[in-house]
């Protein structure tokens, strides 16, 4: 259904197919009189979607869309049955993943048949509903309207699922025809979380708003207005979790005896340990069984667990979902960096974190800086000059945060005075590299961090590769150069030492190009498959994706050639000595696999778990309070089933989670973000 697929589809970066789609030109165009809806951000319009009826019943969809430079053109048809469910759909055009070709339809038998980027299959239609896996955002409003119709019981999903809608708070807008009235509704049974959309006043789809929005045409500045109201609905309901978990009863003391325990400092696994909790901090270290538990204590048998310092997710965006920030803890995440998040919301998360109304990783945030430009960053603060860029460094501090990230589109020249006025404030400098920079032209800048490998890579990279880098030559260059790089060049090495001796810090996310390079569409990526069983139905499909779409007559293997230089990037980073530390980019929940890769590259397992605990512990100044297990510390820690000594992905199966001394249950936390079970 892709009224909640559009989110997802900003996550995933690829798709199955490797058939030559069809081109933009042979799509379909909209008629005169087509409604029409816009796909806009605080950045500026991304695209159009068109829909409209032919003559022979069909409904129809146009879709064009171009953000950062990632290009989707698609087409739908749709026939409807006469029970208004859809009984042929067949989606054409590409995405920024590919070929976005897609095939439903019922056959005389009652026999449902489908095919997609990722997958095929057939069943019984029966009064099951097709839950299209890609398409037009706009051909959702189908979905919600047979949502709205349905009323409490919802429906049942193919290939997988039941969804229902909750309609709820009514607003009043302004546009073009006026004042009207719309309505908040959440589905259910789709995401992790409730999905937001809206709807008119007759209970007709209206749009969705969000950091991206999709609305009408002429109605795209009620986007934040509609989104306002959205993050205000979010934080009521996740208040009552938080309220619910965060009680006194769950802040009792804890001591948790005869565990395996990862002493961060030392970088090594402590058999036989015991901790007591006490008043949201590590109230004693010591040998199992010498630590007494005072009254009213609770005694967990750590046998066959290992107890290891909260993880630290060093790329996440907040600010998307209250819910996603929930999960994070549920997947051991109680510290976070986000390198780059919008002001407002930042704020507010870090406030209601602090008044007990949102379950979340405690965080250092940073916002992004970019030159206004179509391919400006979604949510940045956009600049037109240096002066403007100094301004907004300046406005990130006057809100308290942490950081500036400098993006793909910022003008090179612009970096070095922000840079420096970030330093003098005390402000943390990391980023992208801006096009037509190499990395260590940043770094001499005054980068103190660059993000993802690819940048880094970049020091390698054709000057042609350079100059367009806020395109997807930033991608597509790593993915066909990147086989070709000497490793150990002369000039490689010299790179390396220079990161070394400045410092400067590595946010590799090198699990995103695992994903966007490797896989070949056979199997979930790796970060992903152990939480497949345990997720709604139409996320796991939409973990099926393959990688990069092939170009310029590239193979499978050269882009997996070239993903092992970047991998191999990392080892040699890390065995020069320039600080890493690991991030996601997406969920958090990709955390986990990031670790296993920095392992694959050369890490040990206590190297790669440092980079999750004490490292950014230490580069983010919070050392002091987090990071290891320690008398005086913040008791935010983990415990998790088996040994993690020998196998990392233990760190994925959290049966407690200490989040500032509060007790809080790993079912319940993956119960209350949307999961099924414990991951595999």
């Amino acid at each position: 259904m892709r009224f909640k697929m559009f989110a997802i589809a900003l996550l995933a970066t690829s798709s199955l197919a490797q058939a030559e789609p069809t081109p933009k030109e042979k799509l379909l165009q909209p008629p005169p009189g087509a409604q029409h809806y816009t796909i806009s951000s605080t950045a500026g319009k991304h695209g159009d979607l068109w829909a409209w009826k032919t003559e022979d019943g069909t409904i129809a969809h146009r879709m064009s869309m171009s953000l950062r430079g990632w290009i989707t053109e698609t087409d739908q048809t749709t026939l409807l049955g006469a029970d208004g469910r859809p009984v042929r759909i067949a989606v054409r055009g590409f995405t920024d993943s590919g070929d976005a070709t897609e095939d439903f339809s019922v056959d005389a038998g009652g026999i449902a048949r489908w095919k997609t980027a990722v997958d095929e299959g057939s069943a019984p239609f029966g009064n099951k509903r097709y839950s299209a896996y890609g398409g037009p955002f706009l051909a959702g409003a189908l979905d919600v309207e047979a949502l709205v119709a349905a009323g409490e019981p919802g429906i049942e999903l193919l290939p997988g699922g039941r969804a229902s809608i909750a309609i709820g708070k009514a607003a009043e807008i302004d546009g073009p025809k006026g004042k009207q009235t719309v309505k908040l509704a959440y589905i259910t049974g789709i995401g992790f979380a409730p999905s937001p959309v809206w709807l008119d006043a007759d209970n007709r789809y209206f749009g969705n708003a969000g950091v991206i929005s999709v609305l009408p045409a002429g109605y795209e500045a009620v986007g934040p207005q509609l989104k306002e109201i959205q993050d205000a609905a979010e934080a009521t309901m996740v208040r009552d979790i938080a309220r619910k978990m965060l009680s006194a009863e769950n802040r009792t003391p804890t001591l948790v005896d005869n565990v395996l325990l990862f002493d961060a400092v030392a970088g090594r696994y402590l058999p036989g340990r015991a901790v007591l909790i006490a008043d949201g901090k590590v109230a004693a270290v010591g040998a199992a069984g010498s630590i007494k538990a005072p009254a009213g204590a609770v005694t967990i048998d750590g046998r066959g667990k290992t107890l290891l310092p909260g993880l630290w997710d060093s790329h996440l965006h907040v600010g998307g979902s209250d819910w996603n920030l929930l999960q994070n803890v549920a997947t051991g995440i109680t510290n976070f960096r986000s390198p780059g998040s919008m002001i407002d919301e930042s704020v507010s998360i870090l406030k209601r974190r602090a008044a007990g109304e949102l379950i979340a990783p405690d965080g250092k945030v940073a916002v992004i800086i970019d030159r206004k430009d179509p391919l400006a960053a979604q949510g940045a603060l956009t600049v037109s000059s240096e002066a403007e860029a100094i301004a907004a460094v300046r406005k990130i501090k006057a809100a308290g945060l942490h950081g500036a990230k400098f993006y793909t589109s910022m003008t090179p020249a612009w970096i070095a005075p922000a840079a420096a006025e970030a330093k003098k404030l005390g402000l943390h400098v990391n980023g992208h590299v801006p096009a037509g920079m190499r990395p260590i032209e940043a770094v001499r800048a005054g980068y103190d961090e660059i993000t993802h490998i690819n940048f880094i890579m970049m020091q390698a990279m054709p000057q042609h590769v350079i100059d367009k880098a806020n395109t997807a030559a930033r991608l597509e260059g790593p993915a066909k150069y990147g086989k070709d790089v000497e490793l150990d060049s002369p000039d490689m090495r010299a790179f390396y030492a220079e990161l070394a001796k400045r410092g400067t810090i590595i946010d590799p996310t090198l699990v995103v190009w695992e994903g966007s390079l490797t896989s070949d569409g056979s199997a979930i990526s790796p970060a992903y498959a152990p939480y497949a069983a345990i997720s709604p139905p139409a996320i796991s499909r939409g973990w099926k994706i393959a990688g990069y779409p092939l170009f310029d007559g590239l193979t499978r293997d050269d882009f997996r050639a070239s993903f092992a230089k970047m991998a191999g990037l990392i080892g040699r980073l890390h065995k020069a000595g320039v600080p890493i530390v690991a991030g996601t980019d997406g969920y958090g929940m990709e955390l986990v696999r990031e670790l296993e890769l920095y392992q694959q590259v050369g890490m040990t397992n206590a190297e790669a778990v440092q980079s999750a605990t004490i490292a950014p512990a230490r580069l983010n100044g919070m050392a002091d309070r987090f990071g290891s297990i320690e008398p005086g510390k913040v008791a935010s820690l983990i415990l998790v089933e088996g040994d993690a000594s020998q196998d990392l992905g233990a760190l994925r199966r959290v049966a407690t989670v200490f989040l500032d001394g509060y007790r809080l249950d790993g079912g319940e936390l993956r119960k209350a973000s949307g999961f099924g079970g414990m991951p595999e």
